[in-house]
């Protein structure tokens, strides 16, 4: 009977923090203020030691195996987006395109709303939910999605995207919709 030997080694990540942005570390949550706001997450750091040191964060497992590394470099990588969305934030811009029928975007800052009306020449609009820390403006034909948080900026983006999706036509004919175009990933320089 063979039997896998698994290797276990020390391992050991450090994010550095930029001069203006403070990282408060709790039991099971991260919160990040930086110029362009505060975000917090929470985590499981189960196994993983966590720890603020010499104004850097530092992630480390005494015997890790594979498993302890896969969770600790997925940990480091959430915690590096939130630090890159409160220096310099996330965008999308989405252009909308109609060939068929005068498309109307409208965004309803107060119920959180961005309505699409007469896609496809229908009568009832579509409407999308935005996510609460998400800005959406829109410029003509382009809409700019802003927001600190990778996720939250992403996932609107994709529904705005996905409510126009047509199906039973021929999507070289009839190319109308909301497209994705440009993704500005917010990294530090």
């Amino acid at each position: 009977m063979h039997t896998a030997i698994k290797m276990k080694k020390e391992l050991k990540n450090v994010i550095v923090l930029p001069e203006n942005v403070h990282l408060k570390l709790e039991r099971d949550s991260v919160a990040v203020k930086g110029p362009l706001g505060e975000s917090v997450k929470r985590f499981n750091f189960k196994n993983i030691n966590v720890a603020l040191k010499d104004g850097n964060l530092e992630l480390w497992h005494e015997k890790a195996t594979k498993k302890e590394k896969k969770i600790m470099n997925s940990i480091a990588s959430e915690i590096s987006s939130m630090i890159d969305g409160a220096v310099k934030g996330f965008e999308y811009k989405l252009q909308v395109c109609s060939t068929h029928f005068p498309v109307t975007i409208k965004v309803d800052e107060k119920n959180r709303m961005l309505s699409i009306k007469n896609f496809l020449g229908e009568n009832k609009d579509r409407v999308v939910r935005l996510k609460k820390n998400v800005d959406v403006k829109v410029e003509g034909d382009i809409i700019v999605v802003k927001s600190i948080d990778k996720d939250s900026a992403g996932q609107t983006a994709a529904d705005i995207e996905n409510a126009t999706k047509v199906s039973a036509k021929d999507r070289r004919i009839f190319q109308d919709g909301i497209w994705i175009i440009q993704k500005e990933k917010g990294r530090r320089k």
